[in-house]
């Protein structure tokens, strides 16, 4: 495999960039195929695109497969585009690599090599020993990366990405003093939020939330503010439901909450020794932890929902001591924060609960990626430690 910069393109191959970034932005054309990365492929030959194609979701066709399907017999001698090295292994479908060689591909470039023990390079060497000249876009890694921050964070550091959804007045409050909270933020952020749930492989809320506010954390596609074009590319999602997850560490779930009778599966972590023969509904597991400063440790649940239930990227919803105890131990790599031009006043419930800060240094930084008007509310994406 050849790693070639932009800048060392030449003439012949300078429409590479153009098809390249095509297959990223396919990559992205449907908010999730978790536990899979999302990936896009385009297939160019003489300059034309004659073939492109996405990974819709688990189990149906991959990228390479539907473009090549596309492109028909002109495949042949053809260049292949694929945002994310092809697969050499079978699981729900077949090989990648094998198709591509099958269709008389001549050249496939790639924005990044997959992180997948049963891929990591061995896509590329399968295709190379078949003849298929490979290279690899090295400018366009970055941008590859991104799009699958979750499955690169679970492949490469046994952990999801953690993305924490807070929602707040001009005053940073969440509620009024009596604990009265809906709704802070209009329809339209409210709506955002079900497509974060629709996005994610699963939702974090802690035992006070669901013991207070008693939520379903489940996707409301009703409620979903997208297009028609964007519904009906993530028909699949908005009827699954997210795998939910409950920090309990004492284990105080009714039998009664609406998040267990809400459809979908439920994992309830806790320190309750007395597991054993205790069952809140048939979807629901509940799985004893260590502690961390006697409370559930946070990094085992992450690590469990990367290695056994092969969460790409989980959502977080809930309280302030939840929430805070997440930005504490360093375990958020994105804020999603929704500001409602309202004040709630000084005796309001507070966003986070995070004391004991001695200066500014100790301090967690965040840096602002994004800011967006949604209805008459703000969003800003924050990146932590940067």
């Amino acid at each position: 495999m050849k790693s070639v910069p932009n800048t060392q393109l030449g003439t012949l191959v300078a429409d590479w960039p153009i098809h390249m970034q095509r297959a990223i932005e396919l990559s992205s054309s449907v908010w999730t195929a978790t536990p899979n990365p999302r990936v896009g492929c385009v297939i160019a030959k003489h300059g034309a695109i004659i073939g492109e194609g996405w990974h819709a979701a688990p189990g149906q066709a991959h990228a390479e497969v539907v473009a090549l399907d596309k492109a028909g017999k002109s495949a042949k001698a053809a260049t292949a585009f694929v945002s994310l090295e092809p697969c050499s292994h079978t699981g729900r479908t077949g090989p990648c690599c094998e198709s591509l060689i099958a269709s008389g591909i001549q050249q496939v470039v790639i924005a990044a090599l997959d992180p997948n023990p049963a891929v990591a390079g061995s896509g590329v060497e399968q295709m190379e020993r078949a003849g298929i000249e490979v290279y690899h876009l090295v400018d366009f890694e970055q941008k590859a990366r991104s799009v699958n921050a979750g499955y690169f964070k679970r492949r490469e550091e046994g952990l999801p990405f953690v993305r924490l959804k807070l929602a707040m007045s001009l005053d940073g409050r969440t509620a009024l003093a009596d604990g009265r909270s809906k709704w802070i933020t209009g329809t339209a952020a409210r709506g955002d939020v079900q497509r974060l749930r629709a996005s994610a492989s699963a939702v974090i809320t802690g035992i006070n939330t669901v013991l207070i506010d008693d939520p379903f954390l489940t996707v409301r596609s009703s409620d979903l503010s997208i297009s028609d074009e964007e519904r009906k590319l993530n028909a699949t999602l908005i009827e699954r439901q997210p795998l939910r997850v409950i920090i309990d560490s004492q284990l105080q779930t009714p039998g009664t909450a609406r998040i267990l009778n809400s459809g979908g599966l439920v994992k309830v972590y806790t320190l309750n020794e007395d597991i054993i023969g205790k069952a809140l509904a048939d979807n629901v597991e509940i799985i004893q932890t260590g502690s961390c400063n006697k409370r559930v440790n946070l990094q085992f649940v992450l690590e469990s929902l990367a290695s056994d239930f092969s969460c790409n990227e989980v959502l977080i919803e809930a309280g302030p001591s939840l929430s805070g105890a997440f930005i504490e131990t360093g375990l958020v790599d994105e804020l999603i924060l929704y500001i409602a031009p309202k004040i709630l006043g000084s005796d309001g419930k507070p966003l986070l609960a995070i004391t004991g800060l001695q200066s500014l240094d100790e301090c967690q930084g965040f840096s602002v990626q994004k800011l967006t008007k949604i209805g008459e509310d703000i969003k800003l994406t924050l990146r932590a430690g940067q």
